[in-house]
């Protein structure tokens, strides 16, 4: 017997997905509303947890993020009453009995979002980043044309990682405007750690007349972490949804 769910956060009060000692995680949240409902062990024997489709960093938002875990689904408004306003259950579905959140999922796709104005926003904080300098709209379309098919994002990494594949597939990017704020979507088949912060802190670069597009397409050959530009800031990305 097998769940699954599709939650949306806000991050900024979380350290980030992943349960760690001593920090407040969107998954000892969500784990401690289940076992309230549930116990403390799944119908697999094992303790109760949840398997996420994508780890989300201290301060990254979801909209669509997906876990599973080895137990019978709970009525949303009934775990949503046990959790903070910053975190809420959209929907609990059952699922094959061999559903895995993580290992089933075909693709994920990220928004990052940029308030491109001369005025800071009261609205948009903590929602986008502030950017109050000039941007080549164009430009930024061209660096994100450049992303789809397979590359190697060792530069939009940190250098001391876990990873050990660093050529994802990009199934899809580009950049939309909205307004003052400029969206930059993507979906491919994995994520680095940091890799759309640095993508488009390096993007913004491009824009800005600091960089040249053809400096931004070498590093997709895998160029070290230095060459990238700076990661943006954890505020303005979300996880929008997960395909399988």
């Amino acid at each position: 017997m097998v769940t699954k769910l599709t939650i949306e956060y806000d991050g900024s009060g979380f350290a980030g997905w992943a349960r760690q000692p001593g920090e407040r995680t969107v998954q000892e949240q969500l784990e401690r509303a289940l076992r309230m409902v549930l116990g403390e062990t799944g119908t697999d024997g094992e303790p109760l947890g949840l398997t996420v489709a994508g780890r989300t960093d201290r301060g990254v938002h979801a909209w669509g993020q997906v876990a599973s875990y080895a137990h019978e689904a709970v009525d949303p408004l009934r775990l949503n009453g046990l959790l903070e306003d910053d975190v809420a259950v959209l929907a609990a579905e059952p699922a094959p009995a061999d559903f895995d959140a993580r290992r089933d999922a075909r693709s994920r796709t990220y928004c990052y979002r940029v308030l491109a104005r001369r005025a800071r926003g009261a609205f948009e904080r903590g929602r986008a980043f502030w950017w109050p300098g000039e941007l080549d709209l164009k430009a930024l379309s061209r660096c994100a044309a450049e992303l789809s098919g397979s590359h190697d994002f060792t530069a939009f990494t940190p250098t001391e990682t876990e990873h050990s594949r660093f050529r994802c597939e990009v199934l899809s990017a580009e950049w939309l405007t909205k307004g003052d704020v400029l969206e930059f979507w993507i979906e491919a088949d994995m994520f680095l750690r940091h890799m759309n912060r640095a993508l488009v802190g390096t993007m913004l670069e491009v824009g800005a007349g600091r960089r040249a597009l053809e400096d931004f397409t070498a590093l997709l050959d895998g160029s070290t972490r230095p060459q990238a530009g700076r990661t943006a800031p954890a505020h303005g990305l979300a996880l929008a949804r997960v395909s399988y």
